[in-house]
């Protein structure tokens, strides 16, 4: 068994490796102490061979992990076993491949875990000088192999390939922030699992030296150094997790780091949670997450809320899911049922930060930033927010007009939330809302005129008559305006100058060498400036709103109005128009609108009432059973939803006699319909 396991652990294939790793964890339970002595032989002559690969090393680390904590510390042959693989493991540190340096790295935290914080005392000078010698590295300098100096030529020469330049300045930047940063990763990962092996027992080496090479980190250029520096602190902060007098100190008088260097970690710690990369910005949260819950009680952390309170806050919010579920689970272990109240306590400093986030060159955080402020007029008391209404309402004007539909469409809705509940102090922004508005109402993005309906909706529940009169009109002409639509959709008219979005004409550009050729690059957009300083968007890409899509946005518009008492009339008066716009069918996209009316009909009908609605049932047949009928299978599931809906509503019976008055070739399509798609 000994042999087998052994030669899997030196496969080149890493599925046969990571299999060995498990059948060894197996076996170990139950082995005998010759058993065990042998395999370690065995391991340490392997690792220890300069000739073998690095797939050997690397599957020998692997086993010598799983071995270490099945060591008898009162044999001195195993204890020797253990310093003989702590000296290959910090010689490993520095092998050419990263995956043999990260599992020396795991082998020194396991062996810190078994046999205490001895092994970082004799290991802390080699591993934090690799850390420090990384940190201080400049790239294309001398040191290292022939080898891996010709291999950083080779990279640098890619990278400035584009622009004709052997060493170009750009490329090697782009090196120096990515690429050249030799073991510093890879040792901060040992440090870490260092840190975790001894526990509380690493306290005493918390210092300035330790914490300022950490702190050096969090600010590297590498997304991926920082991403290790946040949890690094992650662990540093949970070392100090043991019972403390009221000054942080334990039983034996070491005071916790959190104590002692707290404000220090909470300032970084603010700076990763609002860091541009995701990855980063979730290690950033652990790292808060832990820091927070380390201290002993609410008073404890109230000291740094200041701080990280606000970041906390918006990340619920942020787009990447695993931050947003993270931080929401965060808020609620740290703040419990105070969440409201402590941004209340703090509303100066969040407030600071929400419009400081909607400045960020990422996209995501602009939304994020504005979905905050919607919540700071829902959920807060008015009396804590009024003062800063006049500035947040500034703030979310102009991410009104943000080149990304996602920031205009988060603002839009912010913005019918502070209209609501603070109505006197908007109704000075409403000139410069209204036609905000009505552009989000015929966007081009079917999300975003659903948002701006809810948002007008808002704004007839806050000033009545006055704004419904301006809406209702609006919808009219919306309505009105698809008979000039024209046949043929035009996915691809000329771009003009407007703000940036995502839709159909994209393909054009998507397409064009010269666009996308010779320009920086950008991951995923969250580095990128702003689109209207230029980037991977531009800024003068946009396709203009369509008759229909305006007409599209208007029925949501009168689904929201059907729920206000003052305004059913008004949209039961309309009713007539909706019909008639379903009934073009010349252009493109018809279905799409009349799969929006299926949709919001059953909510209009319960607005305006059973008995009123009966009186205009009939003339929705045709388009509802169009859509029935249609390949398109949104539109008729939806026409299939509606009609089970408006049977439920009305009664089923009333609804067949009102379908056989119509038309009785409906008939069957409605007995079909009850059948196959049960509401």
């Amino acid at each position: 068994m000994n042999t087998e396991i052994l030669g899997l652990l030196c496969n080149p294939m890493k599925l046969e490796r990571d299999r060995a790793v498990g059948e060894l964890q197996k076996f170990l339970p139950a082995c005998s102490k010759a058993d065990r002595l042998e395999f370690q032989s065995n391991l340490l002559q392997l690792i220890s061979d300069t000739e073998s690969p690095w797939e050997t090393k690397h599957g020998c680390l692997l086993g010598a992990k799983s071995l270490i904590p099945y060591a008898n510390l009162e044999s001195e042959r195993e204890i020797d076993f253990l310093h003989q693989m702590k000296s290959v493991a910090e010689k490993l540190l520095t092998d050419v491949e990263v995956r043999v340096r990260l599992a020396a790295g795991e082998v020194l935290g396991s062996l810190c875990a078994k046999t205490g914080p001895d092994v970082y005392a004799q290991c802390k000078d080699h591993v934090l000088q690799l850390v420090q010698s990384s940190l201080d590295r400049q790239p294309l300098e001398g040191g290292g192999s022939r080898q891996e100096q010709l291999e950083t030529e080779k990279l640098v020469e890619k990278l400035a390939s584009s622009s004709q330049k052997r060493y170009s300045a750009d490329a090697a930047q782009l090196f120096h922030d990515t690429a050249g940063w030799k073991h510093l990763e890879t040792s901060l990962k040992g440090l870490q699992a260092m840190v975790e092996g001894c526990g509380t027992d690493f306290q005493p080496f918390v210092d300035d030296e330790l914490l300022a090479l950490v702190f050096q980190a969090l600010a590297h250029a590498n997304r991926f150094v920082r991403e290790t520096g946040f949890y690094v602190c992650a662990a540093l902060v949970c070392c100090g997790n043991t019972s403390q007098d009221d000054e942080g100190r334990d039983s034996v008088g070491v005071v916790n780091p959190i104590y002692a260097y707290g404000h220090e970690f909470s300032r970084r710690l603010a700076k990763g949670l609002s860091d541009n990369w995701s990855q980063v910005r979730l290690a950033a949260c652990v790292a808060a997450r832990k820091f927070l819950t380390s201290l002993p009680n609410d008073e404890a952390r109230e000291v740094f809320f200041p701080d990280l309170l606000p970041q906390l806050c918006l990340n619920r919010y942020y787009v990447a899911e695993g931050v947003r579920i993270y931080s929401q689970e965060t808020w609620r272990q740290v703040t419990g049922c105070r969440g409201r109240d402590l941004v209340q306590r703090h509303i100066a400093v969040v407030v600071d930060h929400y419009t400081q986030a909607t400045e960020s060159d990422n996209h995501a955080v602009r939304e994020a930033a504005c979905a905050c402020i919607a919540e700071l007029a829902s959920k807060i008391q008015a009396r804590a927010v009024r003062p800063y209404v006049s500035r947040l309402l500034h703030t979310l004007l102009l991410c009104f007009r943000d080149d990304s539909w996602p920031v205009r469409d988060a603002a839009c809705v912010a913005c019918g939330h502070f209209v609501l509940c603070f109505p006197d102090e908007a109704h000075g922004s409403l000139a410069l809302l209204y036609p905000l508005f009505f552009a989000n109402l015929g966007d081009p993005i079917a999300s975003v005129r659903q948002g701006a309906a809810a948002a007008l909706g808002n704004v007839v529940r806050a000033y009545g008559r006055e704004a419904a009169a301006r809406v209702m009109d609006q919808v009219t002409q919306g309505l009105k305006g698809v008979r000039n639509q024209p046949a043929e959709s035009d996915k691809y008219h000329d771009p003009g100058k407007g703000a940036a979005v995502f839709g159909a004409v994209k393909k054009l550009r998507d397409n064009d060498t010269d666009l996308h050729s010779d320009n920086v690059m950008y991951s995923c957009g969250s580095l990128a400036p702003r689109m209207g300083r230029g980037g991977c968007s531009d800024h003068k890409f946009r396709r203009p709103s369509q008759p229909w899509e305006m007409a599209d946005g208007c029925v949501h518009m009168l689904a929201e109005l059907s729920q206000v008492a003052e305004t059913s009339p008004a949209v039961f008066n309309t009713l007539p128009l909706v019909a008639e716009a379903c009934h073009h069918r010349h252009y493109t996209h018809h279905l799409v609108f009349i799969e929006t009316v299926c949709k919001q009909l059953p909510v209009i009908a319960r607005g305006v009432g059973k008995r009123s609605f009966k009186a205009v049932v009939e003339e929705f047949f045709d388009p509802v059973f169009y859509g029935l009928e249609c390949e398109n299978a949104l539109t008729s599931s939806a026409a299939s939803q509606c009609l089970n809906q408006l049977g439920a509503l009305l009664g089923p019976t009333i609804l067949r006699a009102k379908v056989q008055n119509h038309n009785p070739s409906y008939l069957h399509h409605l007995d079909a319909n009850v059948y196959i798609a049960p509401f």
